[in-house]
C-alpha cells in the first residue's frame, strides 16, 4: 500500500463529508487509537463488511443519544427510541463512510468491497475483529456528544 495513505486521516475525512452533507453537522476529531483497546461506550453499532484488498469490518459505535440525534437529522424528525428507524440510518451512515473509504482506497488502486450493514443494540457487548487484524479507533464529536467509528482490518 502507498505510504502517502494515512487510514486514520481517511476515516475521518469520509465521517466529516458524509455528516456534513448529510446531515449538515462538523464533527470534531479527537486522537486516534492506533492497535489500542478504547473505552467504548455504546448503545448501537452498526458494521459494514470489507473485503478484496482488505478484509475486515468497519463500525459506528453510539450511545443512544448520539444514535437518536444522527437519525434525527437524518430523517428530520424527533426520534424517541433505538428502533429499526435508528438502526438503518447509523447502517446507512456506516455505509456512506465505508464507500468514501472504499474510493480513498480506489486511489492507491486498492479495491474494497462492501457488505450489507449489520447493527447491534445493547448494553453490554463487545466487537472482535480477526486474531491479527489492525485496528483503529477514531473518536469523533457532533455537538459535544462523542462517537466512535472503528476499523479492524487485515490487508491482504
Amino acid at each position: 500500500m502507498a505510504d502517502e495513505f494515512d487510514l486514520g486521516s481517511e476515516i475521518i475525512k469520509g465521517a466529516q463529508d458524509v455528516f456534513s452533507t448529510m446531515l449538515m453537522v462538523e464533527l470534531e476529531s479527537e486522537e486516534i487509537l492506533l492497535n489500542k483497546q478504547g473505552k467504548i461506550l455504546s448503545n448501537l453499532t452498526s458494521m459494514i463488511g470489507l473485503g478484496g484488498g482488505i478484509r475486515g469490518v468497519l463500525a459506528i459505535h453510539c450511545p443512544a443519544k448520539v444514535a437518536k440525534a444522527i437519525t434525527s437529522g437524518f430523517l428530520g424528525m424527533e426520534v424517541e427510541e433505538l428502533d429499526d428507524d435508528v438502526k438503518d440510518a447509523i447502517g446507512e451512515i456506516a455505509n456512506m463512510v465505508a464507500g468514501n473509504l472504499k474510493v480513498a482506497y480506489a486511489a492507491i488502486a486498492v479495491n474494497i468491497e462492501l457488505a450489507i450493514p449489520t447493527s447491534i443494540v445493547g448494553e453490554s457487548f463487545n466487537v472482535c475483529g480477526a486474531t491479527k487484524a489492525q485496528r483503529i479507533i477514531v473518536p469523533l464529536k457532533m455537538a459535544g456528544e462523542r462517537f466512535w467509528i472503528e476499523l479492524m482490518y487485515v490487508a491482504n
